[in-house]
């Protein structure tokens, strides 16, 4: 296997996130898009940092950086996320208007 076959693979996964992201109402939907969009990164990083610059870390070292991201992410935007439930009863982001008059 090639760089090409995990630069594809990257872009179905960072499209299927996208599309997840832009298409889904639900706020645990968009988190996930957001997660698949970041580990079609993480999959280029590797892929670049083994095909291009084989002798050093950087890709590797920039790929645990996103994953630290990821999880202070995910953390933060649960969090988010059930407080609003428990005030709306819903996870629907179009019933997101509070600062609507």
């Amino acid at each position: 296997m090639g760089l090409t076959h995990f630069l594809l693979l990257g872009t179905a996964l960072f499209c299927l996130g996208l599309y997840g992201l832009l298409s889904k109402r639900n706020a645990i939907a968009i988190l996930m898009g957001i997660e698949l969009m970041l580990n079609a990164v993480n999959i280029n990083l590797i892929a670049f940092n083994k095909y291009v610059a084989a002798g050093s870390y950087t890709g590797q070292v920039f790929s645990v950086f996103v994953i630290v991201v990821a999880a202070a992410e995910v953390a933060v935007g649960l969090a988010l996320v059930l407080a609003i439930y428990k005030d709306r009863l819903s996870t629907n982001v179009d019933d997101l208007d509070w600062l609507k008059w």
